[in-house]
């Protein structure tokens, strides 16, 4: 026998044998045996079989430390075990009642086999995962809201005897605008650039709004004599405007016909010419709108104007173009509002969300591949147009104009899409681009 211990000071070498949670006069302990025994409780003597209960002894033994052996016989391995006997399986014992002198209560728990234990340990795999589970959908969840579920536009105005002009409105955000508006009884003019598709989208809208009153004219955007000339015929056409929505956009390297980088003519420059050409058109009809497309890439955006009209090439540099003319879309909005305050003439910019529209069908094949999990988060046009359609339809957001709005509501757009003094000088800038200062 070995020295005297406590046995709450008592162990078992961890690398010899199993562990096992043990409550002991309300301390805990840890044992361990072989599979084939149910319990294990701390016990003062050495036994090979489980002495009767009245029999337990006092806490404090000697001890004898030697090492457990490797036979197979169960007492053999339980006798090598210092201070520990085994208890039928599926059994709880306590020893109850009033003890003897020197004996203390011992209350034993089941002993869980190998078996038992590893797949109470891949049930807490288990939970984990389902934690893990549950917080990634959560995730999702909240991306998906912020992200994809667009809030809609609720409201019924009708546009019955109102005419409305959409540029690009042959397919995406564009398209779906065109149906909601012309449901709503309003005349569409749809400024498209190819004819086909334009005619196809026509035939499409008309079908789907059970709405005749749907107009395809031409439109290039990419070249300033072609807005020009879309102006003069709409004028000369079309005795009414009374919504303006400049929803056409392209992500794209290269250099119009006039010279200048195609994003940024194509998404701000030859809508800031045609919104001027319609300008007054839009005045004699007021109480009017204008709605003007830009994105939350505008953020990203800066405006050099030494550089910003200038054609870049590549993809990162089309993306940053993109990026600055989106900024001067808003800076567009911010002045034109301050302009036309007290002409009853309203303006608003809005970032549609992440939309499946084909602005990028330009980009690299890879692209898509590189993001892929994006899609995951992007929006279907009809939910990308309801922002458009609630600033070109909500009633009593007059005093909100040159604001601009996310998810139907309006939202604060960076720093410098704030800027008054930058937006006046884009707006002069603009105007000796085109030619339109003496």
């Amino acid at each position: 026998m070995g020295k005297t211990l406590d046995v709450q000071q008592a162990r078992v070498p961890p690398e010899e044998v199993l562990w096992k949670q043990m409550i002991v006069k309300g301390a805990s302990n840890t044992f361990g045996w072989d599979p084939n025994a149910a319990f294990l409780v701390a016990v003062p003597v050495l036994y090979s079989h489980p002495p009767p209960l009245e029999s337990w002894m006092p806490l404090t033994v000697g001890i004898d430390r030697q090492e457990p052996k490797r036979g197979r016989g169960e007492g053999e391995r339980l006798a090598a075990l210092p201070m520990a006997v085994a208890f039928p399986r599926g059994e709880e014992r306590e020893v109850g009642g009033a003890p003897r002198a020197g004996t203390v209560p011992v209350k034993t728990k089941p002993w869980r086999s190998g078996a038992g234990r590893a797949g109470e340990r891949a049930m807490e795999a288990l939970a984990m995962l389902a934690a893990g589970a549950a917080l990634l959908l959560g995730l999702c969840a909240l991306l998906f809201y912020h992200f994809v579920a667009a809030t809609r536009c609720r409201n019924a105005v009708s546009l019955r005897g109102k005419t409305v002009l959409i540029t690009g409105g042959n397919a995406g955000i564009g398209k779906a605008t065109a149906v909601d508006l012309a449901r709503r009884g309003a005349r569409v003019i749809l400024a498209c650039r190819d004819k086909a598709r334009g005619e196809s989208a026509v035939r499409d809208i008309r079908r789907e709004s059970g709405n005749s009153e749907v107009i395809l004219m031409i439109l290039d955007l990419a070249n300033l004599n072609s807005v020009r000339a879309f102006a003069q015929t709409f004028l000369k056409s079309e005795p009414r405007l009374d919504i303006l929505i400049n929803n056409a956009g392209v992500f794209k390297d290269g250099q119009t016909t006039d010279g200048f980088d195609l994003g940024f003519q194509v998404n701000h420059l030859a809508h800031f010419l045609l919104t001027h050409l319609l300008l007054d058109r839009l005045k004699r009809c007021a109480p009017s709108r204008v709605v003007i497309m830009s994105s939350s890439a505008h953020s990203s955006g800066k405006i050099d104007f030494q550089t910003i009209h200038k054609p870049v090439e590549g993809m990162w540099q089309a993306l940053q173009s993109y990026s600055n003319s989106k900024l001067a879309n808003i800076l567009h909005t911010l002045e034109l509002a301050n302009r036309l305050e007290g002409t009853n003439v309203t303006c608003y910019v809005v970032h549609p969300g992440i939309v499946k529209t084909e602005i990028g069908r330009s980009c690299p094949h890879w692209l898509p591949w590189l993001l892929w999990f994006m899609k995951l988060f992007i929006r279907d046009s009809d939910s990308g147009a309801q922002t458009t359609i609630y600033c070109a339809t909500e009633e009593g957001i007059e005093r909100l104009s040159g604001r601009y709005f996310v998810d139907c509501q309006p939202k604060v757009p960076s720093p410098q899409a704030r800027d008054d003094q930058l937006a006046k000088k884009l707006w002069e800038f603009s105007e000796r681009l085109l030619g339109l200062t003496s």
